[in-house]
């Protein structure tokens, strides 16, 4: 029953199909072993709740909550993407849709040897530069 409903690793992230029961609330304290108080985790994650502080609790909502060491939250990770059976043939006909034609040259540079203009390469990457920057980048380099 705990396999069918949690479906592999509860731990945030981990897609492991499979795992051992955990008590959320350890059975030595009084933990019932009943599904409302188990969740199934990975060895590498039971281990890392049991012997490197992570912590697990169940919420009202049914929903698992996991903390860091320090207490801090863990963040939900989303489900993995959908991937088409077909992933190739499904990216041309995107492409296609869009009028977008690939070809043999579609990845080639355009670039014929010219100097780079390091403002513009500056400014293009990193629109958030600091001022002055022009002028840092226009002096001769004078290292080794």
């Amino acid at each position: 029953a705990l396999q069918h409903r949690d479906r592999g690793c509860r731990f945030p992230g981990c897609a492991l199909p499979f795992g051992q029961g955990h008590h959320i609330r350890h059975w030595a304290h009084g933990g019932p072993t009943t599904l409302s108080n188990l969740a199934l985790l990975c060895r590498r994650h039971h281990r890392a709740v049991h012997e490197e502080g992570y912590q697990v609790e169940r919420q009202a909502d049914g929903d698992l909550r996991f903390r860091r060491p320090d207490g801090r939250p863990l963040p939900q990770v989303p489900p993995p993407a959908a991937v088409p059976s077909d992933p190739v043939n499904a990216l041309r006909a995107a492409h296609d849709a869009q009028g977008l034609h690939v070809h043999a040259r579609t990845a080639m540079p355009g670039w014929l040897g010219d100097r780079l203009d390091v403002v513009y390469a500056i400014d293009v990457l990193h629109p958030l530069a600091r001022p002055g920057i022009e002028e840092a980048a226009t002096q001769p380099c004078t290292a080794g």
